[in-house]
């Protein structure tokens, strides 16, 4: 099967004299591939100086130009001593004339082209690195070195910058270099010496490549993006980059990273440094703030390249102009840049990839992304065309018509057609980039609706820490017409503004979150909902306002997922992470995600409170199914894995029954199996129950201690046997006998709603066998009630309600209803752990009617919806007088009522009803009791 070039096009020749010429340089060629020849050459001087060159090795490379390209690399790799700098620039001399007659024939697409220049730069960069580094081993200039380290370059790693990074290099480029070394192969007393020899390495290789010589260049090599390029060698040692990068690298030098790919030298060190940089390039949270750094930077080139005002084809920047490659480049980067660090998918190095994956994810339109590909392609075409006519690094349309009629002969175009060609594409890229990066202009009018909102308050937002950068301060500006407007619009403006001014207030800083929402104007309303209603959310926010980028995310609004995907979705973002303080944080980073989407479902109608209550306790459960494991792993390194079976999470109170509230505690209580063993085997053993409390301890610490992400949860662990006097962890035999033997009627009516979230399977599987059959052995009713209707008047006592909006404390509320279906649950021998159960339990019992089982239940639902919506309105009891008019239709909506005084009245009568039917109950038990 013949591999000779196809070709589906020919350049017609500028200069049909130079055409002829070049077909009686190469008389072997015939029909269309003399007709190549002579359509480029006729156009091009450059390439037909190349023909002359190379006429006798053409003939055969182009028969098989695949086999061609292969064989050129093949004798790079085998050049050795003085034949390097002669032979890499005949290479060139080849790769150039073959690709340019490639890609004009139409037998190469643009990323074969590009491909193919790129993997001879970096193998190019790779011989001459290893030869320099290789004589300098010969010399005993780089001690500790042998012969064998010249093979990874002693540790010297060449990053491939810009185009060449994503393999989409240029007919004429320069190449975009960083050079760094490991450090750590060399002892630190030969720090400097190895430093010396290195930049030494460095300098000779980029010589190697951009020297001019008889025989021509082989890539003008640019060092100048490494950090710092001032004032710094051109071959830093890692350790020094990595930290420049941490504390001095900026946005720019972000988008830079992108592209960025090891290509010579020691490969896996330079893999291991662009692994330890993935948190400067790629930010936890949603970076709307690299949009107007991005347009800075795009402000500052047209400044300084003369690129800006009206479009002009003849003299255009292809690249840097208006329209040009670089507003594509720019626009895909940023958009990376934004997300990246969320979603690992969209960290591609090449301008089109990256635009087909954010057009997948929904960050760009897919009509867009495929114009500005489209485009993309289209430039580079006439960029590369450009730079075949003279081997020129420009990116400059031709202005003369001479300039311009060759560029459109080697693209077979009529040169009235090419230029209106051009400037459509340069005038639909700029429409699709421009509003990306500067919507709207400058800040609008304050708009009139908002004259009655109070003035003192607006003026004093330039003091808040949010607003002290000039930055901040800018963006923000542009904001706050369209903020006031929608606040003007509330039912009651002046409540939302100070709610608002609270928020903002509370903000420590306002670059990032001000940014986002100029990108993304519907968050706007979203912050005034919950500025205007929820205080507690509101708050929350000003802490953590990068939980915004969940909102964003694409799916903040659709249903609740399975708990099987919330686990998958957590423990994939732990196994991101290196080290096991990151894995906390992000831990809690995710979890305060999903929090917020469930108070922004509840306060928005999408869920009701019973619902929120759910999605509340199965988060915690996935948090504490997820984090148990790391904190074994953790503890596990240094006092061994855990004896036996290991431990177990007894999920107690309102998460053992599968619901809690936005500012619920855990009450848990660990158990543990150690089997037959004494200790634990590791570097520094444990005895087996010291082992299991300070696993337990290390366990409470990682879910409640403040860390950069702030707390998971506060852990109450009051209710383990014994409380407070007794060990923080519990093995297995012991709760069970405690259970047995020494538990108080109370500690058996917590135990209906225990439930274990984590855990080794068989010791789950075994403490709910043994919960199950203790709570179904028969029991003195009696003694129960009677027990129950102590700790009621105990309760009573210690606890009374703050008022009518407590819907949690004092006779006939939250907590009665659940005692009761507690002992309702344990008199019957129920092991349904929900209220609802409990109560039938109690009918079941034969000491609650039917009739009062169902009122109960109903007033725990309204009572349950009233307390979950206090705790997002407030994070405490419910002051009518203090709730403002958003709370109080939040409240009236989510527990069905349309009046605030009719849903008080109601709360009134059932608290007393339900007061009544226990207490009756419970009377009419110990009556029953009594005749018998």
């Amino acid at each position: 099967m013949s591999t000779a070039l196809k070709i589906s096009r020919i350049p017609r020749p500028f200069d049909p004299e130079l055409g002829a010429e070049a077909r009686d340089l190469v008389p072997a060629l015939s029909g269309d591939l003399a007709n190549l020849v002579a359509g480029a050459c006729g156009s091009s001087p450059y390439l037909k100086e190349l023909t002359a060159r190379e006429s006798a090795w053409l003939p055969e490379a182009l028969q098989d130009p695949a086999a061609a390209l292969e064989a050129v690399f093949d004798n790079c790799r085998a050049l050795g001593g003085g034949q390097l700098k002669p032979g890499l620039r005949q290479a060139k001399r080849r790769i150039a004339l073959l690709t340019a007659l490639c890609d004009l024939s139409g037998g190469w697409s643009l990323e074969q082209v590009t491909g193919a220049l790129t993997d001879f730069g970096a193998l190019c960069a790779d011989v001459a690195i290893k030869a320099e580094i290789a004589a300098l081993i010969r010399r005993k200039k780089l001690p500790g070195l042998t012969e064998n380290d010249a093979e990874t370059a002693g540790g010297l790693t060449v990053l491939a910058m810009g185009k060449m990074g994503a393999h989409e290099l240029n007919y004429s480029s320069d190449i975009d270099l960083i050079c760094l070394f490991d450090e750590t192969r060399f002892d630190p007393d030969d720090f400097y010496e190895a430093r010396q020899g290195m930049v030494r390495a460095t300098k000779n290789m980029s010589a190697a490549l951009s020297d001019r010589t008889g025989d021509g260049y082989v890539f003008r090599t640019d060092l100048r993006l490494r950090p710092d390029p001032a004032v710094t060698p051109v071959c830093l040692a890692m350790e020094a980059a990595e930290r420049y990068y941490e504390s001095l690298g900026r946005t720019w030098e972000r988008a830079a990273y992108i592209k960025a790919r090891p290509c010579a030298g020691d490969i896996a060190a330079g893999e291991r440094f662009l692994k330890t940089l993935r948190p400067f390039v790629w930010r936890r949270h949603l970076d709307f703030a690299a949009i107007q750094d991005a347009h800075d930077i795009r402000l500052r080139i047209r400044e300084n390249k003369g690129t800006g005002g009206a479009l002009s084809v003849p003299g255009h920047d292809m690249k840097l102009g208006r329209g040009g490659i670089r507003e594509i480049e720019f626009f895909t980067q940023t958009r990376q840049l934004i997300a990246g660090g969320r979603d690992e998918s969209l960290r591609l190095r090449g301008t089109v990839e990256g635009l087909a994956a954010l057009a997948e994810k929904g960050w760009v339109p897919q009509e867009a992304a495929e114009q500005l590909s489209t485009h993309y392609r289209a430039h580079r075409e006439v960029e590369h065309r450009i730079q075949m006519v003279h081997d020129a690094q420009t990116h400059r349309m031709p202005k003369s018509e001479d300039g311009i009629a060759r560029v459109a002969c080697l693209m077979d175009r009529d040169p009235d057609q090419l230029l209106a060609g051009i400037r459509a594409r340069l005038e639909e890229v700029h429409e699709l980039t421009e509003g990306f990066f500067a919507p709207g202009g400058g800040p609008a009018p304050i708009p009139d609706d908002t004259a009655e909102l109070d003035g003192a308050i607006i003026a004093r937002w330039p003091t808040y820490p949010a607003l002290r950068s000039n930055r901040g301060a800018q963006i923000f500006e542009r904001l706050k017409p369209e903020l006031l407007a929608r606040v003007a619009k509330t039912a009651k403006p002046a409540e939302t503004l100070v709610a608002l001014d609270g928020f903002l207030a509370g903000l420590p800083g306002g670059v990032q979150l001000f940014s986002l929402f100029g990108a993304n104007p519907h968050l706007i309303d979203l912050l005034v909902d919950i500025a205007g209603t929820s205080q507690e959310l509101a708050s929350f926010l000003s802490r953590n306002s990068a939980v915004f980028d969940a909102v964003i995310g694409g799916s903040f609004f659709d249903d609740w997922p399975s708990r099987a995907r919330l686990l998958a979705d957590l423990k994939h973002r732990l196994a991101q992470e290196s080290d096991y303080e990151a894995r906390l944080d992000t831990a809690r980073r995710w979890c305060k995600e999903w929090h917020f989407r469930v108070g922004v479902h509840h306060l928005r109608g999408l869920i009701d409170g019973h619902q929120a209550g759910a999605q509340y306790a199965e988060l915690a459960e996935v948090v504490i199914a997820c984090l148990s494991p790391e904190v074994v792993a953790q503890f596990a390194r240094k006092h061994g894995p855990p004896p036996g079976r290991g431990a177990a999470v007894l999920a107690m109170g309102s998460l053992g029954a599968g619901q809690i509230n936005s500012q619920s505690d855990l009450d848990v209580i660990v158990i543990y199996d150690p089997g037959d063993a004494e200790m634990s085997e590791g570097k520094r053993p444990l005895a087996t129950r010291p082992y299991f409390a300070r696993l337990t301890q290390a366990f409470v610490t990682a879910l409640s201690a403040p860390m950069a992400q702030g707390r998971l949860y506060e852990v109450d662990m009051r209710l383990r046997p014994s409380g407070t006097q007794g060990p923080v962890a519990v093995s297995l035999k012991g709760f069970t006998q405690y259970q047995q033997n020494e538990a108080w009627v109370w500690e058996h009516l917590a135990l209906t709603r225990a439930r274990v979230v984590a855990g080794e399977a068989s010791l789950a599987a075994e403490i709910e066998d043994f919960r199950a059959g203790f709570l179904r052995q028969p029991r003195e009713r009696a003694k129960v009630l009677a027990e129950v209707a102590e700790m009621r008047a105990r309760l009573s006592a210690a606890k009374a309600p703050s008022g009518v909006w407590d819907a949690k404390n004092g006779p006939g509320r939250m907590m009665d209803i659940e005692l009761i279906s507690q002992a309702g649950a344990l008199t019957s021998g129920s092991v349904a752990r929900d209220v609802a159960a409990g109560l039938r339990g109690a009918v079941a019992a034969g000491w609650l009617s039917d009739a009062d089982a169902e009122y109960l239940q109903a007033s725990y639902r309204l009572f349950w919806s009233v307390q979950s919506a206090a705790r997002l309105l407030s994070g405490k009891a419910i002051e009518a007088d203090r709730i403002g008019e958003g709370g109080a239709q939040f409240l009236c909506r989510t527990t069905g009522y349309a009046r605030l005084d009719a849903l008080e009245q109601e709360l009134q009568a059932r608290y007393t009803r339900c007061a009544a039917i226990i207490a009756e109950a419970l009377e009419r038990d110990k009556a029953d009791e009594g005749q018998h």
